[in-house]
Protein backbone atom coordinates (compact mmCIF):
# COMPACT_ATOMS: atom_id res chain seq x y z
CA UNK A 1 0.00 0.00 0.00
CA UNK A 2 2.90 2.36 0.70
CA UNK A 3 4.21 1.72 -2.82
CA UNK A 4 0.78 2.43 -4.24
CA UNK A 5 0.39 5.71 -2.37
CA UNK A 6 3.94 6.78 -3.28
CA UNK A 7 3.31 5.99 -6.92
CA UNK A 8 0.03 7.89 -6.92
CA UNK A 9 1.64 10.93 -5.28
CA UNK A 10 4.51 10.91 -7.79
CA UNK A 11 2.02 10.67 -10.63
CA UNK A 12 0.17 13.67 -9.22
CA UNK A 13 3.35 15.76 -9.15
CA UNK A 14 4.53 14.86 -12.67
CA UNK A 15 1.23 14.30 -14.45
CA UNK A 16 1.87 16.84 -17.19
CA UNK A 17 5.53 15.91 -17.66
CA UNK A 18 5.03 12.12 -17.96
CA UNK A 19 1.49 11.22 -18.96
CA UNK A 20 2.39 7.50 -19.31
CA UNK A 21 3.05 7.31 -15.55
CA UNK A 22 -0.58 6.19 -15.10
CA UNK A 23 0.24 2.78 -16.54
CA UNK A 24 3.10 2.39 -14.07
CA UNK A 25 0.85 3.26 -11.12
CA UNK A 26 -1.79 0.79 -12.26
CA UNK A 27 0.88 -1.88 -12.60
CA UNK A 28 2.18 -1.15 -9.08
CA UNK A 29 -1.35 -1.30 -7.69
CA UNK A 30 -2.00 -4.60 -9.44
CA UNK A 31 1.25 -6.03 -8.07
CA UNK A 32 0.39 -4.99 -4.52
CA UNK A 33 -3.09 -6.44 -4.86
CA UNK A 34 -1.66 -9.67 -6.23
CA UNK A 35 0.74 -9.94 -3.29
CA UNK A 36 -2.07 -9.32 -0.84
CA UNK A 37 -4.26 -11.88 -2.59
CA UNK A 38 -1.49 -14.49 -2.52
CA UNK A 39 -0.89 -13.94 1.20
CA UNK A 40 -4.62 -14.21 1.85
CA UNK A 41 -4.92 -17.49 -0.03
CA UNK A 42 -1.91 -18.92 1.82
CA UNK A 43 -3.39 -17.94 5.19
CA UNK A 44 -6.76 -19.45 4.26
CA UNK A 45 -5.11 -22.78 3.46
CA UNK A 46 -2.95 -22.52 6.57
CA UNK A 47 -5.92 -22.02 8.87
CA UNK A 48 -7.82 -24.83 7.12
CA UNK A 49 -4.90 -27.15 7.95
CA UNK A 50 -4.90 -25.80 11.51
CA UNK A 51 -8.59 -26.65 11.91
CA UNK A 52 -7.93 -30.24 10.79
CA UNK A 53 -5.17 -30.51 13.40
CA UNK A 54 -7.55 -29.17 16.06
CA UNK A 55 -10.09 -31.84 15.10
CA UNK A 56 -7.45 -34.54 15.55
CA UNK A 57 -6.53 -33.08 18.94
CA UNK A 58 -10.18 -33.21 20.03
CA UNK A 59 -10.38 -36.85 18.93
CA UNK A 60 -7.20 -37.59 20.87
CA UNK A 61 -8.72 -35.97 23.94
CA UNK A 62 -11.85 -38.11 23.52
CA UNK A 63 -9.69 -41.26 23.41
CA UNK A 64 -7.94 -40.17 26.60
CA UNK A 65 -11.21 -39.79 28.50
CA UNK A 66 -12.38 -43.16 27.16
CA UNK A 67 -9.19 -44.80 28.44
CA UNK A 68 -9.55 -43.09 31.79
CA UNK A 69 -13.14 -44.29 32.11
CA UNK A 70 -12.17 -47.85 31.15
CA UNK A 71 -9.42 -47.87 33.73
CA UNK A 72 -11.79 -46.78 36.48
CA UNK A 73 -14.21 -49.48 35.37
CA UNK A 74 -11.48 -52.13 35.53
CA UNK A 75 -11.18 -51.63 39.28
CA UNK A 76 -14.66 -53.06 39.83
CA UNK A 77 -14.28 -56.12 37.57
CA UNK A 78 -13.40 -59.54 38.97
CA UNK A 79 -14.52 -61.74 36.10
CA UNK A 80 -11.98 -62.95 33.55
CA UNK A 81 -14.25 -62.51 30.52
CA UNK A 82 -15.25 -58.98 31.59
CA UNK A 83 -11.61 -58.03 32.10
CA UNK A 84 -10.79 -59.51 28.70
CA UNK A 85 -13.50 -57.45 26.97
CA UNK A 86 -12.35 -54.32 28.73
CA UNK A 87 -8.77 -55.10 27.77
CA UNK A 88 -9.76 -55.34 24.09
CA UNK A 89 -11.54 -51.99 24.26
CA UNK A 90 -8.60 -50.30 25.97
CA UNK A 91 -6.18 -51.82 23.45
CA UNK A 92 -8.29 -50.39 20.62
CA UNK A 93 -8.31 -46.94 22.26
CA UNK A 94 -4.55 -46.94 22.81
CA UNK A 95 -3.94 -48.07 19.22
CA UNK A 96 -6.22 -45.28 17.98
CA UNK A 97 -4.40 -42.74 20.17
CA UNK A 98 -1.05 -43.88 18.79
CA UNK A 99 -2.37 -43.57 15.24
CA UNK A 100 -3.74 -40.07 15.93
CA UNK A 101 -0.44 -39.01 17.48
CA UNK A 102 1.51 -40.09 14.40
CA UNK A 103 -0.96 -38.29 12.12
CA UNK A 104 -0.62 -35.14 14.24
CA UNK A 105 3.15 -35.36 14.06
CA UNK A 106 3.04 -35.57 10.25
CA UNK A 107 0.60 -32.66 9.97
CA UNK A 108 2.59 -30.43 12.30
CA UNK A 109 5.73 -31.16 10.30
CA UNK A 110 3.77 -30.24 7.15
CA UNK A 111 2.77 -26.93 8.78
CA UNK A 112 6.44 -26.28 9.57
CA UNK A 113 7.35 -26.84 5.93
CA UNK A 114 4.50 -24.57 4.86
CA UNK A 115 5.76 -21.84 7.20
CA UNK A 116 9.28 -22.19 5.81
CA UNK A 117 7.99 -21.89 2.24
CA UNK A 118 5.84 -18.90 3.17
CA UNK A 119 8.91 -16.99 4.37
CA UNK A 120 10.18 -16.84 0.78
CA UNK A 121 7.15 -14.77 -0.28
CA UNK A 122 7.38 -10.96 -0.43
CA UNK A 123 6.60 -9.22 2.87
CA UNK A 124 6.37 -12.60 4.63
CA UNK A 125 9.98 -13.09 5.69
CA UNK A 126 11.24 -14.00 9.16
CA UNK A 127 9.91 -11.63 11.81
CA UNK A 128 7.03 -10.40 9.67
CA UNK A 129 3.51 -10.29 11.11
CA UNK A 130 2.45 -13.21 8.92
CA UNK A 131 5.41 -15.33 10.01
CA UNK A 132 4.87 -14.50 13.69
CA UNK A 133 1.20 -15.44 13.40
CA UNK A 134 1.99 -18.77 11.76
CA UNK A 135 4.70 -19.69 14.27
CA UNK A 136 2.48 -18.68 17.20
CA UNK A 137 -0.45 -20.79 15.96
CA UNK A 138 1.69 -23.88 15.30
CA UNK A 139 3.40 -23.46 18.65
CA UNK A 140 -0.02 -23.30 20.32
CA UNK A 141 -0.99 -26.58 18.66
CA UNK A 142 2.22 -28.19 19.84
CA UNK A 143 1.58 -27.02 23.38
CA UNK A 144 -1.88 -28.61 23.27
CA UNK A 145 -0.28 -31.79 22.03
CA UNK A 146 2.22 -31.59 24.87
CA UNK A 147 -0.67 -31.30 27.33
CA UNK A 148 -2.15 -34.47 25.82
CA UNK A 149 1.25 -36.11 26.15
CA UNK A 150 1.34 -35.27 29.85
CA UNK A 151 -2.20 -36.60 30.33
CA UNK A 152 -1.50 -39.94 28.64
CA UNK A 153 1.79 -40.30 30.47
CA UNK A 154 0.11 -39.61 33.81
CA UNK A 155 -2.55 -42.21 32.98
CA UNK A 156 0.14 -44.75 32.07
CA UNK A 157 1.91 -44.17 35.38
CA UNK A 158 -1.39 -44.39 37.25
CA UNK A 159 -2.30 -47.72 35.64
CA UNK A 160 1.14 -49.13 36.37
CA UNK A 161 1.11 -47.90 39.97
CA UNK A 162 -2.35 -49.26 40.72
CA UNK A 163 -1.52 -52.61 39.15
CA UNK A 164 1.54 -52.74 41.37
CA UNK A 165 -0.68 -52.13 44.39
CA UNK A 166 -3.02 -54.91 43.22
CA UNK A 167 -0.18 -57.42 42.98
CA UNK A 168 1.13 -56.35 46.37
CA UNK A 169 -2.31 -56.69 47.97
CA UNK A 170 -2.94 -60.14 46.52
CA UNK A 171 0.51 -61.33 47.47
CA UNK A 172 -0.23 -60.32 51.05
CA UNK A 173 -3.67 -61.96 50.92
CA UNK A 174 -2.17 -65.28 49.83
CA UNK A 175 1.11 -65.35 51.74
CA UNK A 176 0.37 -63.12 54.70
CA UNK A 177 3.55 -61.15 54.03
CA UNK A 178 4.23 -57.84 52.32
CA UNK A 179 6.59 -58.28 49.38
CA UNK A 180 9.63 -56.04 49.11
CA UNK A 181 10.22 -53.82 46.08
CA UNK A 182 12.57 -56.30 44.43
CA UNK A 183 10.03 -59.11 44.70
CA UNK A 184 7.28 -56.89 43.33
CA UNK A 185 9.43 -55.83 40.38
CA UNK A 186 10.24 -59.46 39.65
CA UNK A 187 6.62 -60.57 39.85
CA UNK A 188 5.41 -57.76 37.59
CA UNK A 189 8.20 -57.85 35.01
CA UNK A 190 8.24 -61.64 34.56
CA UNK A 191 4.55 -62.31 35.04
CA UNK A 192 5.35 -64.67 37.91
CA UNK A 193 2.63 -63.09 40.03
CA UNK A 194 0.04 -65.29 38.33
CA UNK A 195 2.14 -68.43 38.78
CA UNK A 196 2.80 -67.60 42.41
CA UNK A 197 -0.84 -66.93 43.16
CA UNK A 198 -1.92 -70.06 41.34
CA UNK A 199 0.44 -72.23 43.38
CA UNK A 200 -0.53 -70.54 46.61
CA UNK A 201 -4.24 -70.89 45.98
CA UNK A 202 -3.88 -74.53 44.96
CA UNK A 203 -1.78 -75.29 48.04
CA UNK A 204 -4.35 -73.73 50.34
CA UNK A 205 -7.20 -75.50 48.54
CA UNK A 206 -9.30 -72.44 47.80
CA UNK A 207 -12.19 -72.65 45.34
CA UNK A 208 -12.68 -70.97 41.98
CA UNK A 209 -8.96 -71.17 41.34
CA UNK A 210 -9.23 -71.24 37.56
CA UNK A 211 -11.43 -68.16 37.24
CA UNK A 212 -9.27 -66.19 39.65
CA UNK A 213 -6.10 -67.08 37.80
CA UNK A 214 -7.64 -66.18 34.44
CA UNK A 215 -8.81 -62.85 35.80
CA UNK A 216 -5.35 -62.08 37.13
CA UNK A 217 -3.75 -63.17 33.86
CA UNK A 218 -6.07 -60.98 31.78
CA UNK A 219 -5.45 -58.04 34.05
CA UNK A 220 -1.70 -58.53 33.83
CA UNK A 221 -1.76 -58.84 30.03
CA UNK A 222 -3.98 -55.78 29.76
CA UNK A 223 -1.67 -53.69 31.90
CA UNK A 224 1.39 -54.84 29.98
CA UNK A 225 -0.12 -54.16 26.55
CA UNK A 226 -1.51 -50.79 27.55
CA UNK A 227 1.72 -49.77 29.21
CA UNK A 228 3.75 -50.81 26.16
CA UNK A 229 1.49 -48.93 23.74
CA UNK A 230 1.30 -45.88 25.96
CA UNK A 231 5.08 -45.94 26.24
CA UNK A 232 5.32 -45.90 22.44
CA UNK A 233 2.78 -43.08 22.38
CA UNK A 234 4.83 -41.24 24.96
CA UNK A 235 7.94 -41.61 22.79
CA UNK A 236 6.11 -40.05 19.84
CA UNK A 237 5.13 -37.16 22.07
CA UNK A 238 8.69 -36.81 23.35
CA UNK A 239 9.94 -36.42 19.78
CA UNK A 240 7.49 -33.57 19.29
CA UNK A 241 8.23 -32.09 22.72
CA UNK A 242 11.72 -31.22 21.50
CA UNK A 243 10.12 -29.28 18.65
CA UNK A 244 7.72 -27.64 21.10
CA UNK A 245 10.63 -26.40 23.18
CA UNK A 246 12.53 -25.17 20.11
CA UNK A 247 9.45 -23.44 18.71
CA UNK A 248 8.72 -21.99 22.14
CA UNK A 249 12.19 -20.49 22.34
CA UNK A 250 11.80 -19.14 18.81
CA UNK A 251 8.41 -17.57 19.50
CA UNK A 252 9.69 -16.16 22.81
CA UNK A 253 12.60 -14.62 20.92
CA UNK A 254 10.22 -13.15 18.35
CA UNK A 255 7.95 -11.85 21.11
CA UNK A 256 10.95 -10.23 22.78
CA UNK A 257 11.83 -8.55 19.50
CA UNK A 258 8.22 -7.44 19.10
CA UNK A 259 8.18 -6.04 22.63
CA UNK A 260 11.46 -4.25 22.00
CA UNK A 261 10.14 -2.91 18.71
CA UNK A 262 6.98 -1.79 20.49
CA UNK A 263 9.04 0.02 23.11
CA UNK A 264 11.05 1.66 20.33
CA UNK A 265 7.82 2.72 18.62
CA UNK A 266 6.46 4.16 21.86
CA UNK A 267 9.75 5.95 22.49
CA UNK A 268 9.74 7.25 18.93
CA UNK A 269 6.16 8.45 19.36
CA UNK A 270 7.11 10.30 22.52
CA UNK A 271 10.13 11.82 20.82
CA UNK A 272 7.96 12.82 17.87
CA UNK A 273 5.46 14.47 20.22
CA UNK A 274 8.26 16.35 21.93
CA UNK A 275 9.70 17.36 18.56
CA UNK A 276 6.33 18.66 17.41
CA UNK A 277 5.92 20.64 20.63
CA UNK A 278 9.45 21.99 20.27
CA UNK A 279 8.73 22.87 16.64
CA UNK A 280 5.61 24.77 17.67
CA UNK A 281 7.54 26.66 20.35
CA UNK A 282 10.34 27.42 17.92
CA UNK A 283 7.87 28.66 15.34
CA UNK A 284 6.11 30.80 17.94
CA UNK A 285 9.34 32.40 19.14
CA UNK A 286 10.46 32.89 15.56
CA UNK A 287 7.28 34.84 14.87
CA UNK A 288 7.86 36.91 17.98
CA UNK A 289 11.44 37.62 16.93
CA UNK A 290 10.36 38.65 13.41
CA UNK A 291 7.67 40.96 14.79
CA UNK A 292 10.14 42.46 17.26
CA UNK A 293 12.69 42.99 14.50
CA UNK A 294 10.09 44.69 12.33
CA UNK A 295 9.11 46.97 15.22
CA UNK A 296 12.77 47.89 15.84
CA UNK A 297 13.29 48.64 12.14
CA UNK A 298 10.16 50.78 12.10
CA UNK A 299 11.31 52.70 15.17
CA UNK A 300 14.74 53.32 13.62
CA UNK A 301 13.18 54.52 10.39
CA UNK A 302 10.83 56.87 12.23
CA UNK A 303 13.65 58.26 14.35
CA UNK A 304 15.89 58.97 11.33
CA UNK A 305 13.09 60.59 9.24
CA UNK A 306 14.67 59.88 5.87
CA UNK A 307 11.98 61.85 4.04
CA UNK A 308 13.50 65.08 5.42
CA UNK A 309 16.82 64.25 3.80
CA UNK A 310 15.43 64.72 0.31
CA UNK A 311 13.95 68.27 1.04
CA UNK A 312 17.21 69.72 2.41
CA UNK A 313 19.13 68.60 -0.64
CA UNK A 314 16.72 70.35 -3.01
CA UNK A 315 17.10 73.67 -1.15
CA UNK A 316 20.86 73.47 -1.34
CA UNK A 317 20.69 72.81 -5.06
CA UNK A 318 18.45 75.82 -5.60
CA UNK A 319 20.83 78.08 -3.70
CA UNK A 320 23.77 76.90 -5.76
CA UNK A 321 21.93 77.57 -9.04
CA UNK A 322 21.01 81.18 -8.05
CA UNK A 323 24.30 83.18 -7.53
CA UNK A 324 24.42 86.01 -5.01
CA UNK A 325 24.02 89.45 -6.83
CA UNK A 326 27.02 91.83 -6.75
CA UNK A 327 26.77 94.88 -4.49
CA UNK A 328 25.97 98.26 -6.27
CA UNK A 329 28.92 100.57 -7.20
CA UNK A 330 29.71 103.39 -4.80
CA UNK A 331 28.34 106.80 -5.73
Amino acid sequence: MNDLFSGSFSRFLSEEQSPRRDDHVIEMGSTAAARSGTAGVNLDKFFADVESVKDELKELERVYFSLQSSHEQSKTLHNASAVKDLRSRMDADVTLALKKAKVLKVRLEALDRSNAANRSLPNCGPGSSSDRTRISVVNGLRKKLKDSMDSFNALRQKISSEYRETVQRRYYTVSGQNPDEKTLDLLISTGESETFLQKAIQEQGRGQVLDTIQEIQERHDAVKDIERNLQELHQVFLDMAVLVQAQGEQIDDIENHVMRANSFVNSGTQQLTKARASQKNTRKWSCFAIILLLVIILIVILSLKPWNWGGGSNNNNNNSNNPTPAPPPPQ
